[in-house]
């Protein structure tokens, strides 16, 4: 079942060919101001239609990914590698903001909280809390 999304004004659609598994909603400072929820799909599996502009965080040397958001309204949209992650690891994720799409859309998947504040940028993330079900 594909998932659509749009941001607040409706000029940036994304539709993802299935639902995610799993969506993170993650406390680092990054993810916190961008209120983003992120599902982390393949690149060939997402559709992105209309016109983003970028952010790369300036808080570290290499930025993992950069930011994309809606020159209108302003939402975050989803995120893509940046070119030193693609040739260290391969194109292989994006995230998509799912609090993009409607939320009974999600019903069934799980919700994690990674503690991206504590998170080294190494090895597997620690949660701050138990996930729950989208219902």
């Amino acid at each position: 079942m594909a998932l659509k999304l749009s941001c607040h004004c409706g000029a940036v659609r994304l539709e993802l060919a299935r639902r995610p598994d799993f969506v993170h909603e993650c406390n680092c400072s990054l993810c916190s101001k961008t209120g983003a929820r992120w599902a982390y799909p393949d690149p060939g599996e997402v559709s992105v239609a209309g016109e983003t502009h970028g952010y790369r965080r300036t808080d570290r040397p290499d930025p993992g990914a950069e930011i994309r958001f809606c020159p209108a309204c302003g939402v975050t949209t989803h995120f893509v590698l940046t070119e030193s992650t693609v040739a260290r690891f391969g194109n292989t994720m994006m995230g998509v903001n799912t609090r993009l799409a409607d939320e009974a859309d999600l019903a069934g998947v799980e919700l994690r909280y990674p503690d991206g504040r504590a998170w080294s940028g190494e090895g597997e993330f620690g949660f701050v809390r138990e996930a729950r079900v989208f219902e």
